[in-house]
């Protein structure tokens, strides 16, 4: 194994995502110290991989780290882990680097650059534009906002995550960015539901029509990734319908912001909530096929259901 640069590295939030970059970190040959996640078994299972000490408190992960990944799923979320008083990651934070792998609101990401920097530490927000086993391979497409210099001090270590690195610009900046690919994606998950839908309806094929579309004006990745399981009802979870439902409504708010009209976006984040509002917000986004086939409209429980 390669001798990789001396990091202490902590990991808080150890879902699939972040217990697959802990992993995969450890198996290129970086320490990772510590591990938080309030679901205690979670973060026992990782620790018992990759070494680490369950930690009890987000200041104890601090304490214990050169570099501290952060992979949660809300603003509120994000919030809690930088407050300014209580537990909280910016206790003794001094000389730290923050990596914040959540997408959330952009301006969420320059006021912890700001808190960060107060503390004599510092912050990058980088954006995923992957999924699980990218995460595991080491194969991530990292979209990075921050101060360029710092990007530069950890570069190893997303260099073990990454397949590649975009470097956007300032604080903010890319979590804009993933907010407008997760738009674009989720309006073309919608559609291609819908268009599968329609197809299902008029008692055509869908092995045939899933082909058709990927040699035509119909063919997109979404229709690599989930055409297969929209059509088979596999729905085990990559990205939930609740995070697509989340990032809609953050590209809609930055729409609003900039005078814009999106009823695309719109129309689709309006799907992504009505799976919410049925109870299908933790399978994955390739559900809302469950809402747009006549056979299906949105049961329960529908096949292929996997909880984390």
């Amino acid at each position: 194994m390669e001798k990789q640069p001396a990091f202490n590295i902590g990991v808080v939030g150890v879902g699939r995502m972040g217990s697959n970059m802990a992993i995969r970190l450890q198996e290129t040959g970086f320490s990772v110290v510590s591990v938080f996640d309030h679901r205690r078994e979670a973060a026992r299972e990782v620790a018992a991989r990759t070494g680490a000490v369950v930690a009890e408190t987000l200041a104890e992960v601090t304490a214990g780290s050169d570099v501290v990944f952060t992979v949660v799923g809300t603003d509120r979320e994000m919030d809690s882990l930088f407050r300014e008083s209580g537990d909280s990651l910016l206790q003794n934070a001094g000389g730290r680097i923050f990596v914040n792998c959540a997408t959330v609101s952009p301006g969420l990401h320059v006021e912890i650059e700001r808190r960060a920097q107060a503390r004599n530490a510092d912050s990058l927000e980088a954006s995923m534009a992957s999924s699980i086993p990218q995460a595991r391979s080491g194969t991530l497409y990292l979209m990075v906002g921050g101060k360029k210099e710092v990007l530069e001090r950890v570069r190893p270590v997303l260099d073990a995550l990454s397949a590649e690195i975009r470097y956007v610009g300032p604080a903010g900046q890319a979590a804009r960015l993933k907010a407008l690919v997760n738009m674009v994606m989720n309006i073309n998950t919608a559609g291609l539901a819908e268009g599968l839908g329609l197809a299902d309806a008029l008692g055509m094929d869908l092995s045939m029509v899933r082909e058709v579309f990927s040699r035509t004006g119909a063919a997109s990745r979404v229709l690599e990734t989930d055409g297969a399981d929209m059509q088979n009802r596999d729905h085990d979870v990559y990205f939930s319908a609740a995070h697509a439902a989340k990032d809609s409504r953050i590209a809609l708010d930055l729409a609003r912001e900039a005078g814009l009209s999106l009823p695309l976006a719109r129309a689709a984040a309006g799907q992504f909530d009505r799976m919410v509002e049925a109870g299908l917000g933790e399978i994955d986004k390739s559900g809302v096929s469950e809402l747009t086939f006549l056979t299906r409209r949105a049961r329960t429980s529908p096949p292929g259901h996997a909880n984390e």
